[in-house]
């Protein structure tokens, strides 16, 4: 059988966004649903990635295991609620670096890919931004799925003036895992 994979993006999926960037796990809240929706999606069979833009490092804002912490953190309080996250790929540079790992560049995917064997054309991506809709399709995920918390309202704009229509424009992350699970059922 056929491993499923979802690839989320972190800020403004599955905890609040802020302009300031989430620096340490006090600074570090879960949006209503998240958790509920990482659990659904686990006790339904899915792999959950979490691939995330992290400049925060770059700008000597946060070190690598202060980073760390936070996702050692965030694991913690997936897990006590039934949730997994299978692994986490992460880019700590700025924009102006052009590297191939940066969303919307597909580098975080494919490096998960080549770790877990991924059969890209199965799998989802979710997330709020334009970038992370352009990272599913410059990785070639089947399906991308918008979410408009964090700055998914914003995002939808910008997709319709690229030409890019997510599979799915969900309301939350909870809603996101509902149609992931439905759609892999009835295979649309």
């Amino acid at each position: 059988m056929l491993k499923k994979f979802v690839f989320l993006d972190r800020d403004g999926v599955i905890n609040y966004d802020s302009p300031d960037y989430i620096k340490c796990w006090k600074e570090f809240k879960f949006l209503p649903g998240s958790l509920e929706a990482i659990k659904k999606l686990t006790v339904n069979g899915f792999s959950i990635i979490l691939i995330t833009n992290q400049s925060v490092i770059r700008r000597h804002m946060v070190t690598r295991d202060g980073l760390e912490h936070i996702h050692s953190m965030m694991n913690r309080a997936v897990e006590s609620t039934g949730g997994k996250i299978t692994d986490i790929f992460y880019c700590p540079h700025l924009p102006e670096d052009r590297c191939k790992c940066r969303k919307p560049e597909p580098g975080l995917i494919l490096r998960a890919q080549n770790r877990y064997h991924i059969d890209l054309a199965s799998a989802v991506m979710a997330g709020d931004s334009a970038k992370d809709i352009e990272c599913a399709v410059n990785a070639g995920c089947g399906r991308a799925v918008l979410i408009k918390t964090g700055n998914g309202m914003h995002a939808e704009a910008i997709l319709q003036k690229k030409h890019i229509l997510p599979d799915y424009v969900a309301e939350n992350l909870l809603d996101a895992a509902d149609w992931i699970i439905r759609s892999s059922r009835y295979g649309s």
